[in-house]
């Protein structure tokens, strides 16, 4: 399995959610079993010694590799979700996106500060839902911060967006925005 078969794997979707967008898919690489594995064990191998006690994933994509990497590392799992869908009381953050705002939320009590966190997404474009996400963990008050992503949209610069704002930051694919 290389990298290159993996992300070969990611469909394109063009004009999509608004015309002008050009949507990466990850569903069409996790049709394969042995895509997925690599992309968990990929990521485990950044973050085994960092001492993430914690793995939160954003919505909703976020969620399909966020706790196999999470298990794998014996750590817990933590949502962060679009808003009215968690149970307990929960602390926000709204952020501006490349087609429009959005709000996202999390549990009060799902970190703490003995907390090493990882956050995981499945694409990093202009760095919003990111910074947000690191936004929302920093309220309470962890000890360390690290951002993961499986595609890096290149040339939108959420990557520079967010230097200095966590203890570190790695993508498994970089991928041009029109390829």
């Amino acid at each position: 399995m290389t990298a290159e078969e993996v992300k070969n794997a990611i469909r394109n979707v063009p004009d999509f959610p608004i015309p002008g967008i050009q949507f990466k898919d990850i569903t069409t690489a996790l049709l394969k079993a042995e895509y997925m594995e690599w992309m968990r064990d990929e990521i485990v191998k950044l973050y085994r010694d960092k001492g993430i006690t914690k793995v939160v994933g954003i919505e909703s994509r976020g969620f399909i590799m966020a706790p196999a990497v999470a298990m794998e590392l014996g750590a817990g799992f933590v949502p962060i979700r679009k808003p009215n869908k968690l149970p307990a009381e929960t602390i926000s953050v709204t952020y501006k996106k490349e087609y429009g705002e959005d709000t996202i939320q999390m549990h009060k009590d799902a970190l703490n500060e003995n907390d090493v966190v990882l956050i995981h997404d499945d694409i990093l474009a202009t760095g919003g839902s990111m910074e947000a996400a690191i936004n929302l963990v920093k309220k309470l008050g962890v000890k360390k911060i690290y951002v993961n992503c499986l595609i890096e949209l290149e040339g939108l610069n959420g990557r520079k967006h967010l230097e200095g704002k966590s203890d570190g930051l790695d993508c498994l694919f970089g991928i041009e925005v029109d390829e």
